[in-house]
């Protein structure tokens, strides 16, 4: 049921002139360079990454653990990057911080650099949504999330882990909004007192709770834009076994911060999802991402645990958004967000 649901997926996606696009090309080409380390996945795949220090060993240095996810490009080396300039902005305030960018790869990329048999790899947008791989077994995105954070909770390697901060820009956004929402992840940290944050930042979508929409007509005519991962309909496996109810809770509660770039309102833009399950989120990244808070804080669950901060001057751009005042507060907690909100 779940490959028809894909197949009708894909038929929308087509109709509304988003999925196979020119825009969309340079997702659908090998990455240019796979992170150098390596973590299992439950004994069922190994997932590649970059990390800042070798965890193969005790780290009682590190007191915060910052995971930045890459866009839909699966650019790891770029975000890796990325994250280096935002620790090192951070002074003082990074200095006890391992940077970690796991890489969520597409089967192209296992062919053109000759990986090994049992590297994980999803298909070219499913990583986004918490699909399972298409190889070496079905493990979901989220599971590997899942997975790090089961590492980071060892207090035999991290004693003297305090806080981890799972954060992502556009595509890498839209995954973090999502692993929120679904993520099962938090339970050994929070049980060893390790405080985790969300920090979702220029997503081109959200996942909605309810079927309302800040464009309800484009909402009319477009079947589908209640599915995951627009909606709540149609959820992968990871998170089919709980409510809407039960996982709305469950992401209220949890820290969120968006960032929402003054500038990146663009939409034409070229990475912009343009399909009409995201149209009917509103017209840019900017609009969406606060349309999505109000509709959020309008919901009858308490006042979230969330904040908006918007980033003044700045449109669709990972670098410039994280290592601004308010993404290095949102990271490493450094002082100076004040102005930007």
């Amino acid at each position: 049921m779940r490959a028809l649901a894909r197949l009708a997926a894909l038929a929308l996606m087509l109709t509304c002139g988003h999925a196979f696009a020119a825009e969309d090309a340079p997702n659908r080409k090998p990455v240019k360079a796979i992170g150098d380390a390596r973590l299992s996945v439950g004994g069922r795949g190994m997932l590649p990454l970059y990390l800042s220090r070798d965890w193969s060993m005790p780290l009682p240095a590190v007191s915060r653990a910052v995971i930045v996810l890459h866009g839909r490009l699966r650019n790891a080396d770029e975000y890796y990057i990325s994250a280096n300039n935002a620790q090192a902005a951070a002074g003082d305030d990074g200095k006890s911080a391992l940077m970690i960018v796991p890489q969520f790869l597409a089967e192209i990329d296992i062919e053109a650099h000759r990986l090994p048999a049992d590297t994980l790899r999803w298909s070219l947008e499913g990583w986004e949504g918490g699909d399972a791989a298409l190889a070496p077994n079905p493990v979901s995105s989220f599971e590997a999330l899942d997975a790090i954070l089961a590492k980071l909770s060892d207090r035999r390697v991290f004693p003297n882990l305090k806080q981890v901060v799972i954060a992502g820009h556009s595509g890498g956004g839209q995954v973090v909004q999502r692993y929120a929402i679904a993520g099962k992840g938090e339970a050994p940290l929070l049980r060893q007192h390790i405080d985790i944050r969300y920090v979702v930042a220029n997503p081109s979508s959200y996942a909605y709770f309810s079927a309302e929409r800040p464009l309800p007509k484009v909402a009319a005519s477009c079947p589908g834009y209640d599915n995951w991962k627009y909606g709540m309909g149609d959820r992968p496996p990871y998170l089919a076994d709980a409510t809407p109810a039960a996982l709305e809770q469950r992401y209220v509660e949890r820290e969120v911060i968006y960032l929402l770039g003054t500038l990146d309102t663009n939409p034409k833009q070229s990475a912009l999802d343009k399909s009409c399950m995201a149209e009917a989120q509103g017209p840019t990244r900017y609009a969406r991402g606060h349309a999505y808070a109000d509709a959020m804080a309008k919901r009858d669950h308490g006042t979230p645990n969330h904040r908006v901060w918007d980033i003044a001057g700045v449109g669709h751009d990972g670098d410039k958004m994280l290592t601004s005042k308010c993404g290095l507060a949102a990271l490493f907690d450094s002082p100076g967000c004040g102005a930007e909100r």
